[in-house]
């Protein structure tokens, strides 16, 4: 097709969508096509617009690193990765879900914890923190032996892969539900932190004039044959940034309640309060367990 103008440019690229074998990679190319050629419309971009954001994509494409992944940041601050996780759980967005965006910084080989062991695995000044948690499917019913791996930033706002001064793997590991569907272990109070910002991601939140912090979260990744696996979030209530993390993450389903304690701990009378507990239930759907490419290694 001889393009005779402008609107010629978008029929000539739906067209060639059509010849596209595979009947989903199809549907997706010619819905991008029509929207991505309607937003160079309604934006006006210009040319000098269109070669700085062609820069733009190559440079997040060269700040992925084993230890950093731009472009999983990115999109969790345009609200990308939340907006999907949300339309492809919880009946398609209809109801609540215990699912959240997996992040930047899961890892895969979390080293095997025992049931009410600690994933402190270096020195790590904190306020102690005793999760309880229950796995459950949608009928209530507990979910038994489903792998959990928890992880979350330390107390100073940053995770092991980001800290020399931390061990390998510290404030990680992986646990099984026990008959009950439960798993429990000992860790420090995580706090917020800000985003990585000396890239892409920073020099947009400037633009915006926004600030780069997620509030206080245990993540989660929870598998178990026969159901989707669940990657979960869990957010502290009271962190300043409760209702304006960066990232777009924080639903009403995943703000648990970290509880603070100012008498000693029951069974664990060297702790010395405060201390903290969280009870937590999380809920998974039926479908095929397939773990995601970890963003790092």
């Amino acid at each position: 097709m001889v393009i005779e103008n402008q609107q010629d440019v978008t029929e000539a690229a739906l067209r060639v969508m059509q010849q596209t074998g595979d009947r989903r990679l199809r549907e997706i190319m010619t819905s991008l096509i029509t929207h991505l050629h309607a937003f160079v419309r309604e934006a006006r971009l210009t040319e000098a617009e269109f070669r700085e954001a062609a820069g733009i994509l190559n440079e997040i494409g060269k700040l992925q690193t084993d230890h950093h992944n731009e472009m999983i940041l990115m999109a969790g601050s345009l609200g990308v990765s939340t907006l999907v996780c949300l339309l492809n759980n919880g009946d398609q967005g209809q109801t609540e879900t215990s699912q959240s965006l997996l992040g930047p910084f899961w890892r895969l080989n979390s080293p095997r914890v025992e049931n009410g062991g600690t994933i402190v695995r270096s020195d790590t000044p904190g306020v102690p923190l005793f999760v309880t948690a229950r796995v459950q499917d949608r009928n209530r019913q507990p979910i038994v032996g489903a792998d959990v791996d928890v992880w979350h930033a330390s107390p100073v706002g940053l995770y092991e892969n980001q800290d020399p001064e931390q061990a390998d793997m510290n404030l990680r590991g992986k646990f099984t539900t026990d008959a009950e569907g439960r798993f429990w272990f000992r860790t420090v109070k995580m706090v917020g932190y800000p985003i990585p910002t000396d890239g892409v991601v920073g020099r947009l939140l400037r633009a915006q004039n926004r600030h780069p912090y997620r509030p206080a979260h245990l993540h989660a990744l929870i598998f178990k044959t026969g159901y989707k696996v669940l990657i979960s979030q869990v957010f502290d209530p009271r962190d300043p940034h409760i209702g304006d993390d960066v990232q777009f993450g924080v639903t009403r389903a995943l703000t648990g309640d970290f509880i603070r304690h100012d008498e000693p701990h029951p069974s664990e009378p060297a702790i010395d309060a405060p201390w903290y507990s969280l009870d937590y239930t999380y809920v998974m759907e039926p479908g095929e367990a397939v773990l995601p490419k970890p963003p790092i290694k």
